[in-house]
This record gives C-alpha cells, structure tokens and sequence, in this order.
C-alpha cells in the first residue's frame, strides 16, 4: 500500500476518535474522573490567563487551531471574549459543521493549519490544545508553527495545552517535552505548569475522584500535560518565509463578524463548574473528545 501522508493520517486517527463507541464512553463526561480532569484545566486556563493580564478577553481577536466540536473556544465566551473575534478552523469537515450548528455567531472554516487564510499579526490569542502531539512529521508541525507565528501579533500568545509524555498504547500521537515545545517556538517565552491526572487512572477513581484526584495531582510525575503561555517577544516581526498575506477562506472573502452573542449548547453543557481562588466561575474549555488528549 503507498503511503498515506501526514494530513491523510490525521484525518483517518480523528475520524477513529469521533466514531469509536468505546472512546466515546471512555471520555464521558459521566465518568468523574474525565468531569475532574475538565474542571482542573477550566481553572488552570483561568489562572493563567489572569496572572498575565489576558482577562477580560473582550478586545482580544481569538483563534483556535484544531478547533474540533468548538467547545473549548466558546468557552472563553465565559471569559469576556466576544464571539465575532472567536475563529476557529479544524481539519475535519463533520466536526466544522457541528461546531457551525452548536455555535453560530462563531466564525469555523474547514482547512489545513499549514496554511492559514488570515492575516499576518491578526491574533491576539492562538489555541493550541493537544494539537501538536498528533503530528509525528516535525516538517508539519514546523509548518504549523511557522503559520502560528505569522497569524499572531507580537506580543501576542498561544494558550498551550498537550500531553508532555509519549502514550505506549497510542502511536498516533507523541509527548511534546519542552525541548520540543522550544524547538517549534524558539522566539517565544514559556510559561507552562504541569497538570492532568494521568487520564486512565482518574477515570478509575469514581466516587472517590474529589479525595483521591488532588492527592494524586500532588504527585508530579503523575501530571501528564503542560498548559499554560507562550508569549511572542514583541521585537519578532515575522518568520522567516512567511510568505504573502493571506485572508478569507476556502469559500472566499475574508472571514467575516459574526454577530455579537453566541449559544452557547451542547459541548460541555451541564457541566459543574469550579472557580478559582479569586472568584468567579472559569470557561469549561472542553468536551468528551478533549479530557486529557486525544491520544489518552
């Protein structure tokens, strides 16, 4: 059989992860372990985001690469951000028209994140949760990146969020190390923490998930993501190769605004929120598909 290339592999792991029955009642969020997970990086994201002046989001133009079901970027609604500067885009067509249906006043488009059709330093905020981990070729992730930092502001950030060990039962994926992580964005500042209870043992906890789950999250090894900023310097100017600016989308035009409010539906919904030490309830920034990875 020729080979498949790396987008082609993507497509065919993703489509596997949307369709398998046992992934979907692995990642239910009736299991407390996976409700637990979700309500750790909601508050996490929140800290982070806070501790950097990022909050209120209500001026920041948003983009989320790998966008899924959109529930992760309509849950920064909860954060001030304003659904005409929420975009998203994501390689699956099905999963593009969920998040249309779910989410109207955000804009989604279809389309491979090698090549972007948005501006150069048009993002404030660029979302990267569990993206990079899916991609083995380090020519795409560069790619990828390169896209990332064109799109961005100086200045600007990505709000980081992958598994940071390898998975011995999933070789569609591999841990992104910071050594990896600088290898891809060598011009930006880190600023990561390490959370997620390894996911196959949180979802074992059940009714002793809210004692055992922050016992266990005490333990750093047992932390298998990094979350947190990546802040472009604002000296970059560019990449290298950036290339011509680019808008609009695949359909043509530039994206547009859509709207001022956002429904917020399905993806997350009924979820128990958890607030942070200064108050206020966090964005549930995830769905079934997103507790801990992908890959996990």
């Amino acid at each position: 059989m020729p080979e498949i290339s790396e987008v082609d592999r993507i497509k065919r792991t993703y489509f596997g992860y949307d369709t398998a029955a046992e992934i979907k009642v692995k990642r239910s969020l009736a299991n407390p372990g996976n409700q637990r997970i979700l309500d750790e990086r909601a508050c996490t994201v929140h800290e982070a985001l806070l501790r950097h002046g990022w909050v209120p989001l209500t001026s920041h133009t948003i983009l989320d690469i790998g966008c899924g079901h959109g529930g992760v970027l309509a849950g920064l609604l909860d954060l001030g951000a304003q659904p005409h500067n929420l975009y998203g885009v994501d390689l699956l067509p099905d999963r593009i028209e969920a998040a249309r249906r779910t989410y109207p006043d955000i804009y989604f488009t279809c389309g491979n994140a090698e090549h972007l059709d948005f501006p150069d330093a048009h993002f404030d905020l660029v979302l990267l949760f569990t993206v990079f981990s899916s991609m083995l070729d380090d020519s795409m992730a560069h790619n990828v990146a390169n896209e990332t930092r064109r799109v961005l502001k100086p200045g600007g950030a990505v709000l980081w969020y992958d598994f940071r060990y390898n998975n011995p039962w999933n070789p569609h994926v591999r841990g992104m190390t910071k050594r990896l992580i600088r290898q891809f964005f060598p011009d930006f500042e880190m600023h990561l923490r390490t959370i997620t209870v390894l996911p196959p043992l949180a979802r074992r906890l059940g009714r002793l998930t809210p004692v055992l789950y922050p016992l266990l999250a005490s333990v750093p090894p047992l932390r298998t993501h990094y979350l947190g900023l990546l802040i472009r310097r604002p000296s970059e100017q560019g990449s290298k190769g950036a290339g011509e600016q680019r808008s609009g989308d695949a359909r043509g035009g530039a994206p547009p605004h859509l709207g001022t409010t956002a429904q917020v539906g399905s993806e997350g919904a009924g979820e128990q929120r958890s607030g942070d030490a200064r108050g206020g309830a966090p964005p549930h920034l995830g769905t079934t598909a997103q507790v801990g990875s992908e890959g996990a």
